[in-house]
């Protein structure tokens, strides 16, 4: 019998991609919707309505995703959109990290992590010497990657009802 550690497993791949194609748009509605539903039930004990995610998918537009001040990344796995990460320029230093989601079949496969390192390489080229982001304290897990990536807590740097806490990270420089 043959051993399951010697199948060949699929690729993960992480590229640029427009926030308007169908697989990243796709992400980020996954995405409004799962921090909607995970808002909703903690604080109304009830999931979103279809409603409060298009108002949440018009309300933060992923527009500043795009070249040349910013870009969102896409992970597959053999092929199928599995996460997402996005990055935008804040200033000439200062880059910011958005929309970080992987869907709940990629959590645990470490998917996470190189976007995450993938969108600090993205920062670092477009000039940025730092990355910020903000979250909720109810992303748990968002909260635990960020700190074990070396992230820290910072002051606010914009007002959000829905930004509770704030972390930074010094990258280095691109190579010109």
């Amino acid at each position: 019998m043959p051993d399951p550690a010697d199948t060949p497993r699929p690729p993960w791949t992480l590229a640029a991609e427009p926030p308007g194609s169908p697989d990243a748009a796709a992400l980020l509605r996954d995405y409004y919707t799962e921090v909607a539903d995970r808002y909703y039930e903690l604080h109304e004990r009830r999931r979103s309505t279809p409603e409060e995610i298009e108002q949440g998918v018009a309300d933060y537009p992923s527009g500043c995703l795009t070249p040349p001040h910013g870009l969102l990344l896409v992970a597959r796995h053999g092929g199928t959109a599995a996460g997402c990460a996005g990055v935008r320029l804040l200033d000439a230093r200062t880059a910011e990290l958005k929309q970080m989601y992987v869907r709940p079949g990629g959590r645990g496969l470490g998917v996470a992590a190189r976007l995450l390192a993938a969108a600090e390489r993205a920062a670092s080229e477009l000039g940025a010497e730092r990355i910020r982001l903000d979250t909720r304290l109810d992303l748990v897990e968002a909260v635990a990657l960020y700190r074990r990536h070396g992230y820290a807590e910072i002051a606010p740097y914009h007002v959000d009802p829905y930004a509770e806490i704030f972390f930074e990270k010094r990258i280095p420089r691109a190579a010109p």
